[in-house]
């Protein structure tokens, strides 16, 4: 179908706006009065841009305030219209969009409304121009789209027909199956916003949280199905007043809505999809009884089965073992101490991956291998897999490898939905690896590790054996958490949810002691990849941090080790919070002592503890007893008070361990792609 979107969606100025929608792949625009009123181009110059750029006109908006009103305020507004139509005609523009009426002036007969509407829209048929009337989910009198629409069915002119808004429709919870009671040539537009469920005036959250389809609670491909079963061929439109979208780069905006509406057209058209019955009578030319079902937009998602790696970028010259070293010697930790050193490092240095590398030793992580020609290392227990990649500033998580039946197929989904596929650089005995760029520029690998039908990414490191891993210690990965730059949270939960086939949880908002913390867990059904999106909302004086959660099948054991050995490498907890937990909870006394977090939901326990912070990244250990499905969210303010109560310490020269020394700046922003993609394995 053809893809529309109004100006107001994206930043910038007009004609920012269309030369990023136009890149985007919109076939065409709805123009904010606003947007030209502030424009220096002329309504012919917006016109032959937008022809340039590729882009139709294909509705003006908004008049405002016109309807059943008393005949001297009817005639000003007649007045007002006939300035417009001129305007439009010059922008060549046909449709105008037109909304119930929020003045006290109005009346509420709906007999009037329909004589008033349908005297404008013959003063439209004579340039030309059809009047599209939208319901407002705050009009003064006309605020349910069938109320509207009875009122054009009363004018009874061509020129005038309904205009439907997903958000004014489904903000009041109004059932839109009664938009199938409207013919298809009557519905003169639609528009299509998302939004999340908030309980506030319906106008204010019309204004600022409105978002592109799949980022908010509406069921949108729902509504979409009941538009065109009752015969709308027209544009899918988006018009989203968003303060993030404001303030947003336009490109990026515009690409992240075009994004959604490829979602919501495969989405309706899976929705639609139903198998016709099959007639007991075969005949040459059998009669369809369901819509003809769309061929498929985009290749289906591969949902991925499993973390196949996480990598850290570290500085190039602070691998484990130093880059003197970096085929050769090993790191060792002091002792029970918890300290960390490398060779040819002496106690007090700074250095950050060593520091990684003693933390993944520490917690019982092996380094089985490095790159064949790369300064990449392999440190594995289990099934979980850390890469130190010492290509970057770091630490930061950098890179995800996951898990793919199939790693072509997942490409090419990512590609469909407008995700940027990252070159790879690569010698001829590597093995080939597929990869695009998250949201955030983070660098997502489909893997097919160990399997005879796909070259294996593990086969171009060359084994290093050093020690055993710890008993009873990590199983796997068990999820992500990866900081999303400030106005791209709800681009990145579309992302994921649409490229990988993961299902978003709720929101959550977390006190921090500096701000909030607004977070969105995704996973495939069965939780073999979890990934939980964080952003500070509120007072963001601080690089929220990354973290790896790793499984464990024995927590109490690991927790006990550390304890012992190294003590300073995990997270204290308050006294406070062991004592509130001993009145909620009927748990053991040792979960004091170890530093062991605990929740619990209907389907089971979880238990879980943190490491101190090495650049932007720490680790967690988690257990999760029956069918526990979350996070631990409820300890989670108790974990960014103690995190920031460490970089208090270091801040003002406190004794605090080296792995916390970084100090903490702004927010970051995406990492730049063309930096990204030179840095290969």
């Amino acid at each position: 179908m053809r893809k529309s979107i109004a100006t107001v969606s994206v930043s910038g100025t007009l004609a920012e706006k269309l030369a990023a929608i136009s890149a985007a792949g919109f076939d065409g625009v709805e123009i904010f009065e606003n947007d030209l009123l502030v424009s220096p181009l002329s309504p012919e110059e917006v016109r032959a841009r937008a022809a340039d750029l590729g882009l139709g006109i294909d509705l003006y908006q908004p008049f405002r305030d016109f309807e059943a009103v008393p005949g001297d305020v009817l005639a000003r507004n007649l007045r007002r219209a006939e300035r417009k139509f001129e305007l439009m005609e010059r922008l060549g523009a046909t449709t105008l969009l037109v909304c119930s009426s929020v003045s006290p002036d109005a009346a509420d007969d709906d007999e009037l409304a329909a004589e008033q509407l349908r005297l404008l829209a013959e003063r439209a048929a004579g340039h030309g121009i059809r009047i599209a009337y939208e319901a407002l989910a705050w009009g003064r009198h006309v605020n349910e789209y069938l109320h509207a629409w009875r009122i054009v069915r009363m004018a009874g002119h061509s020129n005038l027909g309904a205009c439907l808004d997903s958000f004014h429709i489904l903000s009041r919870g109004s059932d839109p199956i009664g938009i199938e009671a409207i013919p298809g040539d009557r519905v003169f537009f639609l528009q299509l916003a998302d939004a999340p469920l908030l309980a506030m005036d319906v106008l204010q959250w019309s204004r600022h949280y409105r978002c592109f389809p799949g980022q908010g609670t509406f069921d949108l491909a729902g509504l979409v199905c009941h538009v065109l079963d009752a015969g709308y061929a027209g544009p899918l439109s988006l018009e989203v007043f968003n303060d993030g979208f404001r303030q947003a780069d336009a490109g990026r905006t515009a690409l992240d809505a075009m994004r959604s509406l490829i979602a919501l057209e495969e989405a309706t058209a899976l929705r639609r999809g139903v198998t016709p019955p099959i007639p007991s009578t075969v005949s040459p030319a059998p009669v369809s009884l369901a819509p003809v079902v769309p061929s498929p937009l985009v290749p289906p998602p591969v949902i991925p089965s499993g973390f196949a790696f996480a990598e850290l970028s570290v500085p190039p010259a602070d691998l484990y073992g130093g880059s003197a070293a970096l085929y050769g010697g090993s790191g060792e930790l002091s002792g029970a101490s918890g300290e960390l050193a490398g060779p040819g490092e002496s106690r007090g240095q700074s250095g950050h991956a060593y520091e990684v590398g003693g933390l993944l030793a520490a917690l019982g992580f092996v380094r089985t291998g490095t790159h064949a020609h790369k300064p990449v290392e392999l440190w594995e227990q289990g099934e979980a897999r850390i890469l130190l990649n010492a290509t970057g500033d770091g630490p930061a998580l950098a890179a995800i490898g996951l898990e793919s039946p199939d790693p072509a197929g997942s490409v090419r989904r990512a590609e469909s939905l407008l995700s940027p596929v990252l070159p790879r650089h690569r010698a001829p005995r590597d093995a080939r690896l597929d990869a695009i760029a998250a949201p955030d520029g983070t660098e997502l690998f489909f893997c097919r590790t160990g399997h005879p039908d796909h070259s294996s990414w593990t086969d171009d490191f060359e084994p290093r054996a050093e020690g055993e891993p710890a008993a009873g210690g990590i199983t796997h990965i068990d999820h992500v958490a990866l900081t999303q730059p400030r106005h791209h949270f709800d681009e990145a939960a579309l992302f994921y949810r649409t490229v990988l086939g993961l299902r978003p949880q709720e929101s959550l908002e977390v006190p921090d002691p500096y701000g909030l913390l607004r977070s969105k867990a995704m996973s495939t059904a069965d939780g073999a990849v979890r990934m939980v999106l964080n952003i500070n909302q509120v007072g963001a004086q601080h690089i929220p941090w990354q973290h790896i959660a790793l499984a464990c099948d024995d927590i109490v054991a690991t927790a006990r080790r550390l304890r012992a050995l190294h003590p300073d490498l995990l997270l204290a907890v308050p006294a406070n919070y062991y004592d509130d937990l001993a009145a909620r909870y009927d748990v053991p006394p040792e979960l004091r002592e170890l530093g062991l977090l605990y929740d619990r939901d209907e389907q089971g326990e979880f238990l879980h503890l943190y490491t101190i912070t090495a650049g932007r990244v720490f680790f967690e250990l988690v257990q999760r007893v029956g069918g526990y499905q979350g996070y631990g969210a409820a300890n989670a303010p108790v974990r960014l008070a103690a995190q920031h109560a460490r970089e208090g310490h270091a801040s003002q020269g406190e004794p605090s361990s080296r792995m916390n020394a970084t100090p903490v700046g702004p927010t970051v922003e995406p990492h730049d792609l063309a930096a990204t993609r030179s840095r290969r394995r």
